[in-house]
């Protein structure tokens, strides 16, 4: 069945992980559009500077101190909406971390903290939400909006568990989705799949490298994704990507995967490992402190993406076709340079 959405101004939204990144980008370009807030992190001072400072954008807002590994924290996190704002329309699920190193230099406790956070976060989201959605009386529908990544369908080596927990993301976002349509509920399912962002995931995420992580190029403002997703929670879709080497890079693993493999290990091995000591900030068993939307990096980072855009306006898929043939150009180019 077809759900109809509302326009923002008139949605209530619950975003995770909303302390920073991309779930504080969200949160902030959502405030500026008129919609009400629910935001959700471990961080209970940083949640407090976070409404205050959504407060002075004119947004209404409130917060609640959420580790998403645990479904009666979650399960809270809904009755907090519903008795605020009676309710909600779009519920995003951003909560992530990740963990750097070899998947063998990995404590099996690191590993179990990042699929609780990573993927039970993303499950006991979607179904409180699910469950929520069920019970509406209107005519609109509601958003679920899960936070894969270009490794949801492409693992990248030192962040193995990490490509774990987003593919086993995408297919319990592709399960949800098709069971609650056989349902006629009137939800839409959204998995969005950024690929490198310049916010502190590395920083913030477990670090069994002897050097501080960071992202491969190319980067991606953290805006970028909260206009994706935020075009999301007003237009019903299955799926979108942020960023052209996203798209590039599961290209390249569906139709070569033995290059793609070979290309991965030679370009993303070397790019995601700085020349810093490592920092220590980390944020995979305990909260990551204060309210930080972006990082610096040592790359250039764009401010919009013409295969996004493209994505969400489907009159521009010629230019979509072209950003994801770049994406892989880029790839192969960077794995050619690192054998010469």
């Amino acid at each position: 069945m077809a759900v109809s959405l509302k326009k923002l101004e008139e949605q209530t939204l619950v975003i995770t992980g909303a302390t920073s990144g991309i779930g504080l980008a969200t949160a902030r370009r959502a405030a500026d559009r008129g919609a009400r807030l629910v935001v959700a992190a471990r961080d209970g001072s940083a949640l407090t500077a976070l409404v205050d400072e959504l407060h002075q954008r004119g947004a209404d807002a409130t917060y609640a101190e959420v580790d998403v590994g645990d479904p009666d924290q979650v399960r809270a996190l809904a009755a907090t909406a519903i008795q605020r704002f009676g309710g909600f329309d779009t519920w995003i699920n951003n909560a992530g971390v990740s963990l750097f190193g070899y998947l063998t230099d990995q404590p099996l406790d690191d590993q179990r903290r990042l699929f609780e956070t990573d993927f039970w976060g993303v499950v006991h989201g979607s179904l409180e939400a699910a469950r929520h959605f069920g019970l509406r009386t209107d005519t609109h529908g509601g958003a679920i909006i899960n936070l894969g990544s270009v490794v949801s369908d492409r693992a990248i080596p030192l962040q193995g568990m990490y490509s774990a927990s987003k593919h086993a993301v995408k297919g319990f976002t592709d399960a949800l989705r098709m069971e609650l349509e056989e349902l006629g509920a009137p939800v839409s399912v959204t998995l969005v799949k950024p690929g490198s962002i310049a916010t502190p995931f590395p920083h913030h995420a477990g670090n069994r490298m002897d050097v501080e992580p960071t992202l491969p190029p190319p980067l991606y403002e953290p805006n970028v994704v909260a206009e994706a997703i935020l075009h999301c929670a007003e237009h019903p879709r299955r799926d979108i990507r942020v960023g052209g080497a996203s798209k590039g890079i599961a290209m390249l693993g569906q139709l070569a995967p033995r290059l793609a493999d070979r290309i991965m290990r030679r370009s993303m091995i070397p790019r995601q490992q700085s020349d810093q000591p490592p920092q220590g900030i980390g944020g995979l068993h305990r909260p990551a402190p204060g309210v930080w939307q972006r990082a610096e990096f040592e790359h250039p980072v764009a401010r919009r993406s013409r295969y996004t855009q493209a994505a969400m306006h489907p009159a521009l898929t010629a230019t979509a076709i072209v950003g994801a043939v770049l994406g892989v150009a880029a790839l192969t180019g960077t794995a050619r340079r690192q054998r010469h």
